[in-house]
């Protein structure tokens, strides 16, 4: 049997290898913030959600160039199309919308906006 990377053996693949690596770019991603909201006593609530909602657009920027460059950028969007055709199964956390730019830039500002409103509440 031929190789083919739009086999969904390869999305499989894929997607397993992206669920490996996303707890452990969060723990990278998310341990600065979690750094400073230590230093500016910041309550724990805000320092766990914060750190979360921070590390999150770094880590899927990482597993988006991981699909891309698995399946190549003109290929890529057949391995979402797999993932929305799994909804509850392979795509769960991992829905179209989240790979969106803006969407990413708007959890970043999010959690650096978290530190100065916790000192208000």
């Amino acid at each position: 049997m031929g190789y083919s990377e739009l086999s969904e053996r390869n999305f499989q693949r894929i997607w397993l290898i992206n669920w490996s690596l996303a707890p452990a770019m969060l723990i990278l991603f998310a341990w600065p913030y979690f750094l400073l909201c230590s230093i500016l006593g910041t309550p724990e609530l805000v320092k766990w959600l914060g750190a979360f909602i921070f590390a999150s657009p770094f880590m899927m920027t990482v597993l988006h160039g991981h699909v891309t460059m698995s399946m190549g950028a003109v290929h890529r969007h057949h391995y979402y199309d797999w993932l929305r055709k799994h909804p509850f199964t392979y795509g769960i956390f991992f829905h179209p919308v989240m790979f969106r730019t803006r969407f990413r830039l708007m959890l970043v500002i999010i959690g650096l906006s978290l530190i100065p409103f916790s000192r208000i509440f």
